[in-house]
């Protein structure tokens, strides 16, 4: 697996897991995040898609947390309400350093996009291991929506523009009382 992160970049995005749809979504985060963004994976997609989903969230949160250094003169916190079509997506995030994920998105169970299939339910997977790989805290709700398409996209667009302006340089200090994230 390889996963290239360029936090100040064009949101160049290009992904190739094996499960097109997962491909679809990496690449909005990029774009939606101004992030260039390069991820070769190939998991056990004989089996299923698990492994494949979680160990792309594992190292591309560690990727992130690598291109943050010590998150010197970032704003930190971003949120957003996200709307793609009849789906609203909330997302609040915070460089915090300390891992968490609160994912509030539920969508029918055996829902599966795409071909070979991605199963919704693997989103929280992702994101979970994106999380806490990336030592940040993130909140993902689903306000409306019942496309499962529609849903999902609005949340990976939702976490890259949260990211894209958690990043963004406001000084030059690291945004903390206790002086490191």
């Amino acid at each position: 697996m390889s996963v290239l992160v360029e936090l100040d970049g064009t949101g160049a995005a290009v992904a190739d897991t094996g499960l097109p749809f997962f491909d679809h979504m990496l690449a909005q985060l990029g774009k939606h995040g101004g992030l260039n963004l390069d991820v070769k994976s190939r998991g056990d997609l004989e089996v299923d898609a698990h492994h494949t989903v979680e160990d792309t969230g594992i190292v591309l949160g560690e990727a992130l947390a690598e291109a943050l250094g010590s998150k010197a003169g970032i704003r930190r916190f971003a949120s957003i309400a996200l709307p793609l079509d009849e789906a609203l997506v909330e997302v609040a995030l915070d460089l915090s350093g300390r891992p968490y994920l609160h994912y509030d998105v539920v969508l029918g169970e055996t829902a599966s996009l795409g071909s070979p299939p991605f199963e919704v339910q693997l989103t929280e997977e992702f994101w979970r291991a994106f999380a806490h790989s990336a030592a940040l805290t993130l909140h993902i709700e689903l306000r409306h929506g019942r496309n499962p398409h529609h849903v999902l996209e609005a949340s990976f667009k939702g976490v890259g523009r949260a990211l894209r302006d958690a990043v963004r340089i406001e000084g030059s200090g690291v945004p903390s009382t206790k002086g490191l994230l």
